[in-house]
């Protein structure tokens, strides 16, 4: 891939969009659960988030069903927090409250990963990266490189007593955090590779065994995954609950017109306004590239 057809270096996620079907259930858990605060609340929608900045929009669509096991979908979303110590304030958090789902944790070495499952089914990540200087990038073909990450212990009750602070979990929602990275469920990796990395122009970072795929802009470790490790063979989407829309922020217009053209010539059907584009994955997970920051509001 040229290096003109990448997406820029400064690529950021955006406001996730979860369909929910009870919609002031899942606000009320969003908010006492991750210590995010209610940015705007309409009868359809409400937009949380962190010290102004929105992080998730759930819409009321309470006339669908929850997703069947294996189809494709959401798989986790990732969210990003500045310090040890506010992420240890979410954990403990989510961890005490009693319709969050506790998965499990681990030290990925670029990252410090918490795991639940909300109300409703979706996965939640709550993490930390490590400083970006401390991770490790193996040569590939091509001059690729792949970061080293791993899943080793991470104690939660360790982890706590050591980051957790009184005036992160009195003040979590003056304290920032973001969407760091979404991950999906797919039907197969290959697939997903030529979509993501050949067309959409983020860059390979990591995969395993042909089960996961890990990918970036910028050379962070991953802004996206994919894995078919509950969905492998699984075909495009129902119409179900679960995720809404993907949303990634690129500086400007021109990338944005740039990417509507990459899309076009790989045969991918986009409806492109000039500063926005929307587009399916071969999954009908639905996604939108906009030039950002943005409000990501209800309207």
């Amino acid at each position: 891939m040229q290096t003109q057809d990448l997406l820029p270096t400064d690529t950021t996620m955006g406001t996730l969009t979860l369909r929910v079907g009870d919609l002031a259930a899942m606000s009320t858990y969003y908010r006492t659960a991750l210590g995010l605060a209610v940015l705007e609340d309409g009868t359809d929608a409400v937009v949380l988030g962190r010290r102004g900045s929105a992080v998730l929009r759930l819409e009321s669509a309470g006339h669908l069903r929850l997703p069947p096991p294996g189809q494709a979908g959401l798989f986790h979303t990732a969210l990003l927090f500045e310090e040890p110590a506010d992420l240890a304030a979410a954990v403990a958090s989510a961890g005490k409250h009693p319709l969050s789902t506790y998965v499990g944790s681990a030290d990925h070495l670029v990252s410090e990963a918490f795991y639940f499952t909300d109300p409703e089914g979706n996965g939640i990540e709550l993490y930390v990266d490590r400083p970006r200087e401390s991770w490790a990038w193996t040569p590939g073909d091509g001059g690729a490189r792949t970061v080293v990450m791993d899943s080793l212990p991470l104690p939660p009750r360790d982890y706590l007593e050591q980051h957790l602070t009184e005036d992160a979990m009195t003040q979590a929602e003056s304290r920032g955090a973001a969407v760091g990275h979404v991950h999906l469920q797919v039907g197969d990796v290959g697939t997903a590779h030529r979509f993501y990395v050949e067309a959409l122009g983020f860059e390979r970072t990591a995969g395993w065994h042909d089960q996961a795929l890990f990918v970036s802009a910028g050379g962070y470790h991953h802004h996206m995954a994919m894995n078919v490790w509950n969905s492998r063979g699984a075909g495009p989407r129902r119409d179900t609950l679960g995720l809404g829309e993907v949303l990634i922020r690129v500086p400007g217009a021109d990338e944005v017109a740039a990417l509507a053209d990459r899309l076009s010539v790989a045969g991918i059907e986009s409806r492109h306004t000039g500063e926005e584009l929307r587009f399916e994955d071969p999954w009908k997970n639905q996604l939108r590239v906009t030039t950002g920051p943005g409000a990501d509001g209800i309207a």
